[in-house]
């Protein structure tokens, strides 16, 4: 008998589209692939429904808060559900971007300068000389992400406006020059490296991630074999070293302005990659051989409890 998997999607963050987008696509390729599948829009009973459906593989298509920050793996453990992608520890230090690079830097992992500040201690003066980068310590898809270039006289005023959604606390980082680059790891092997070229945006933002032509993946990237070697070797040790399991990607920047062996910058990890049409993560697997189906279906045959 081909096994139940529950889809959980959707959910209330900010990237609530996005993962329903991924969502339907995985139900849509693990129905083709012959499992039972139940789509589950999740939502605050989201226990209630698990203890009722009794799937038996929770696959997490979710995104942002309460989807990949351990919350829900948490859930799924005290439900005994085996689920995809990292477990609580991993999930939730890969979320907050300030604590994830300090274990990435304590293990040899080149990142930027940074500092975490409130948010309302950043009004009449620059944190650090410009250009650099305020982000939001718990957010993906490059929600909130401002950044301030060189000839920028004042600290941009939406991070103290009301219009602010992202909490207090956020990380003001050295703006790193460059191309950039992502490298997916699958279990314990580092996948293609890909360059993201956003297209008429100015950095990889949400549009640039999401909308179709919003950037062009460059896969396999066009740089050197020992850099491309060097980045899979970074990606794959960041998984280890924050805990991952199943798929996770790393985004790095590389600035080859000056020399080609130039500086890579590990940006961030991410424990639950999107798997919408236009992700890059599926386009790595496919790269290596495997279908998207296939891909989906070795993270199902891989779900588990005490990730």
């Amino acid at each position: 008998m081909s096994k139940h998997v529950a889809v959980l999607m959707g959910g209330f963050s900010s990237e609530r589209p996005v993962s329903l987008s991924s969502g339907n696509a995985c139900a849509d390729a693990l129905e083709a692939h012959g499992y039972r599948v139940t789509r589950v829009d999740v939502g605050y009973d989201v226990a209630a429904v698990l203890s009722d459906l009794k799937p038996d593989v929770a696959f997490n298509a979710l995104h942002g808060p309460f989807g990949e920050d351990g919350k829900i793996q948490g859930l799924l453990e005290y439900l005994q559900i085996p689920y995809t992608h990292s477990g609580v520890l991993a999930s939730a230090l890969a979320m907050d971007k300030a604590q994830a690079k300090i274990v990435a830097k304590a293990a040899g992992i080149p990142v930027a300068e940074a500092r975490l500040m409130n948010r309302f201690d950043i009004t009449s003066s620059h944190p650090m000389k410009p250009p650099y980068v305020v982000k939001p310590v718990r957010e993906g898809s490059s929600f909130g992400v401002v950044i301030v270039k060189e000839d920028q006289p004042h600290p941009p005023q939406v991070i103290t406006s009301d219009e602010w959604r992202y909490g207090d606390q956020v990380m003001v980082e050295r703006y790193v020059y460059g191309r950039e680059l992502t490298c997916g790891v699958m279990g314990d092997v580092a996948l293609g490296v890909t360059e993201v070229v956003p297209q008429g945006h100015g950095f990889y933002d949400y549009d640039a991630k999401y909308v179709k032509g919003g950037s062009r993946h460059v896969l396999p990237a066009q740089i050197s074999p020992n850099i491309y070697q060097k980045i899979q070797t970074l990606a794959l040790k960041a998984h280890q070293a924050i805990g991952c399991r199943g798929v996770s990607r790393s985004d790095f920047r590389y600035d080859d302005r000056f020399s080609e062996n130039g500086e890579i910058v590990w940006l961030e990890i991410n424990t639950q990659p999107g798997m919408t049409p236009t992700s890059l993560v599926p386009e790595m697997a496919d790269h290596a051989g495997h279908s998207f189906g296939e891909f989906l279906s070795c993270m199902v045959e891989d779900a588990s409890c005490l990730r």
